[in-house]
């Protein structure tokens, strides 16, 4: 049996930020890289993101890690004709954050037939943590497949 064929670890364009909706613009998550087994992305966190108190709002986060899971899930069975939706996401606030860069990392824990299970870690330009989260995804068949 031949081997499937590597997705591109290049964003493809529908991972394009224009692409996406007006909430997902409005975080500003760029993904850098994008394989079945991580994907590597950041933001610019600014005062828009802010809570009342002046840090980053936890909704921010878990948008983040929802987006980072299901994108690398979806990408992983695109050669079967499916793609993957959240149906848990458990997001841990470490720290707070008011300003500045963000880097996003998520991997596999597990990849199923029908679930996969997704770390996704977020950490400041100094690498301490800041959040981290697991989302649970099932895997499901492509519209017109």
């Amino acid at each position: 049996m031949p081997e499937a064929a590597q997705p591109d670890s290049t964003p493809d364009a529908f991972l394009a930020l224009e692409r996406a909706g007006a909430f997902l613009r409005a975080v500003g998550l760029h993904f850098d890289s994008v394989t079945p087994t991580e994907v590597r992305g950041h933001l610019e966190v600014t005062a828009e993101h802010h809570t009342p108190w002046g840090i980053t709002h936890g909704g921010v986060y878990a948008t983040v890690i929802e987006s980072v899971a299901s994108v690398g899930a979806s990408v992983a069975v695109e050669s079967r004709g499916q793609f993957a939706v959240g149906v848990g996401n458990q997001t841990d606030f470490l720290r707070s954050h008011v300003t500045g860069r963000l880097d996003v990392v998520g991997t596999p824990i597990q990849q199923g037939r029908s679930l996969q299970l997704w770390l996704v870690e977020i950490g400041d330009e100094s690498g301490r943590p800041i959040a981290r989260g697991q989302v649970r995804l099932f895997n499901r068949d492509l519209p017109g497949h």
